[in-house]
C-alpha cells in the first residue's frame, strides 16, 4: 500500500469536523499502524464474540440478543485472515471453523416452529444462545443463508490440507451447500422470496432489482443438487434501475452494504454479464461509482446535518439514536434506531447517522476517500468511536450537542471492514472464492465472462477435478449424511 505525503493528527471535539472538499494525503507509515490495528482489532472481535455452545456469531456485542447467520458467515472468512496474518495458528483456525460447520451441520432440521434452526438447507436470520434454535418467529432468511454459505465456501477453498480435520471441512462444506433447496425457494415464481415463517409460509417480498443478493443468485445457480433455473439471473438484470446519482451513471441502490456484501466474495474485476457488457463497465467499477455517489451526497448535505463532509461520510444500514421526529434547521427530521439508510436516486433515508463500515466496506473501491475517512473518524473521535474491537457501529453528531456514538458493535457491519480490507492489501478471499468450482459454475450459468473467469476450464470439469482435490466425493457425502442424519 502506497500513500504519498505527511497527515498532522490533531484532536478536535466531535462536532468540529472540517468541512472542505480536498481529501488530506496520509502518512504511509500511520496508515500503515492504523489499518493493521484495524485488521487485528476487528479480527478479535469474530474470535472473541462468538456463542461457544453453537459456534455462532454474537449479532452485536456487548448487548447480547441472539447469534446471526450471516455474521456467522463474516466470521468464518475473518479465521482465515488471522490465520494468514499471524493472529492465529492454521490448526487454531481450523479447528474454530470444523467445530462451526460440525455444528451447523448437525442442528435440527424441519418445517416445525418451534426447536428447529433451518429447514429445506436454508437457515433462520437469528438464532438463541446455547441452543442455536429459532429466535421467537424470525423468517427461514434466504440471503442470510446465503452470507453464511459464501463463508462456508470460503474456507472450503482455504482449508485444502491432507489432514483429517482439513478433509472433514471441506466434506461438510459441499454437504450444507449441497442440502439448500434454491429452487423450492422461489415458490414456483420467477424469482426468489426473501425469506419462510412455518407459521404463514412464504414472505411477499421477492429478490428483485440490484442489492446485496447477487451471491444468492450466483449460489443458486452453481448448486449442482437443486439449482435455480437458467434464467434466473436474465430476470434480476431485469429488474435493475440504471440512472445518475451526484454525476455517477450506475446500477442503483441507496444502502452501500447491498453493493459491498457480495464483492466481500465475489472478485467482479473485469468479469461481464450481459447487463454490465452493454453498459460498457462491470460491478466493481458500478460499486465505485455508488460509494462515490454516496460520498457526494454527504458532502453536499442537503439537511444540513452536523460534521457531514469529505471525511465523515457514509450511510448504509446501522443503529441510530432513536426513533422520533425532530426539526433540523426548521425541516422535520425522522430519526431511527436500526434502519437501512442510504442515498440513491429515489431513495434518500438519511437522519444524520454514519456508519464507519460504510466507507470500511468500500475500501477496495474507493481506497484514498474510504481510508482517509476511517483514519480521520479514528482520529477525530478517538475512543468515542475507535474501541476494543475496532470502530462502533455509527455515530450522529446532530442528535444532541456532544454527539449520540452507538456503545454495540454489529457483526455484520465489522465483517466488510476487515474482509475488504484484506482484500485491497492481498486478494485473499477475492482469490479464494475464485478457486471454488461452484461458484465458477454459478457465474457461468448466470452468463459471465471476461478476466480470471476466462483463465479457468469449464465448471463441469472443475466440480470433477474439486472432487479429487478436495477428498469430496458423493460417498463421502453420503457417509457423512449417514453419520450425522439424513442429507436430503
Amino acid at each position: 500500500m502506497i500513500i504519498s505525503a505527511m497527515v498532522i493528527i490533531t484532536a478536535c471535539a466531535p462536532t468540529d469536523t472540517p468541512r472542505g472538499s480536498e481529501i488530506p494525503d496520509l502518512d504511509s507509515d500511520a496508515m500503515n499502524e492504523f489499518t493493521n490495528d484495524l485488521k487485528q482489532r476487528t479480527f478479535n472481535y469474530f474470535w472473541d464474540v462468538v456463542d461457544e455452545p453453537t459456534w455462532q456469531t454474537d449479532d452485536r456485542f456487548p448487548t447480547r440478543h441472539f447469534t446471526s447467520i450471516a455474521a456467522t458467515g463474516f466470521a468464518l472468512p475473518a479465521y482465515i485472515i488471522g490465520a494468514e496474518n499471524g493472529y492465529v495458528t492454521r490448526d487454531e483456525a481450523a479447528n474454530r471453523v470444523l467445530r462451526t460447520l460440525e455444528w451447523l451441520w448437525n442442528s435440527p432440521q424441519g418445517p416445525d416452529a418451534d426447536g428447529m434452526t433451518g429447514h429445506r438447507g436454508f437457515f433462520y436470520h437469528f438464532l438463541n444462545y446455547e441452543t442455536g434454535t429459532r429466535y421467537k418467529n424470525v423468517e427461514l432468511s434466504t440471503i442470510d443463508t446465503s452470507l453464511l454459505m459464501a463463508g462456508v465456501l470460503t474456507t472450503q477453498s482455504y482449508f485444502d490440507g491432507d489432514n483429517a480435520s482439513e478433509s472433514r471441512i471441506r466434506a461438510l462444506a459441499d454437504s450444507l451447500y449441497m442440502r439448500i433447496e434454491w429452487n423450492w425457494a422461489r415458490e414456483d415464481k420467477e424469482t426468489v422470496s426473501m425469506g419462510w415463517h412455518p407459521e404463514t409460509g412464504f414472505i411477499e417480498a421477492q429478490w428483485e432489482g440490484y442489492n446485496e443478493a447477487m451471491v444468492l443468485l450466483i449460489l443458486g445457480m452453481g448448486s449442482p443438487t437443486h439449482p435455480l433455473p437458467d434464467n434466473a439471473w436474465d430476470v434480476w438484470t431485469s429488474t435493475y434501475e440504471w440512472s445518475d446519482f451526484y454525476g455517477y451513471e450506475h446500477v442503483n441502490f441507496g444502502p452501500l452494504f447491498g453493493h459491498q456484501y457480495s464483492q466481500m466474495f465475489i472478485d467482479f474485476r473485469n468479469i461481464h454479464d450481459d447487463y454490465m457488457r452493454e453498459k460498457g463497465i462491470d460491478y466493481f467499477e458500478n460499486s465505485r461509482r455508488a460509494t462515490l455517489a454516496n460520498r457526494a451526497y454527504c458532502i453536499d448535505n442537503p439537511s444540513g446535518f452536523t460534521g457531514y463532509g469529505p471525511n465523515v461520510w457514509g450511510l448504509t444500514a446501522s443503529d441510530g439514536p432513536g426513533n422520533e421526529s425532530r426539526k433540523v434547521n426548521g425541516k422535520d427530521v425522522t430519526f431511527r434506531t436500526y434502519h437501512a439508510r442510504g442515498a440513491a436516486n429515489g431513495y434518500i433515508r438519511d437522519d444524520g447517522t454514519i456508519v464507519p463500515t460504510a466507507a470500511g466496506g468500500s475500501i477496495p473501491f474507493t481506497p484514498n476517500e474510504s481510508l482517509s475517512a476511517l483514519y480521520h473518524m479514528k482520529t477525530q473521535f478517538g475512543d468515542h468511536l475507535y474501541q476494543k474491537y475496532g470502530f462502533l457501529d455509527a455515530f450522529n453528531l446532530t442528535w444532541e450537542s456532544k454527539g449520540w456514538f452507538n456503545p454495540d458493535y454489529l457483526g455484520i457491519d465489522q465483517g466488510p471492514i476487515i474482509i475488504q480490507l484484506e482484500n485491497y492489501e492481498s486478494g485473499l478471499i477475492w482469490d479464494l472464492f475464485s478457486k471454488n468450482p461452484h461458484i465458477v459454475r454459478g457465474l457461468k450459468r448466470a452468463g459471465f465472462t471476461g478476466g480470471w473467469l476466462d483463465e479457468i476450464t469449464s465448471a463441469e470439469t472443475r466440480v470433477t477435478d474439486t472432487f479429487e482435490t478436495f477428498d469430496v466425493n458423493t460417498t463421502q457425502v453420503a457417509k457423512i449424511a449417514s453419520e450425522n442424519g439424513s442429507l436430503y
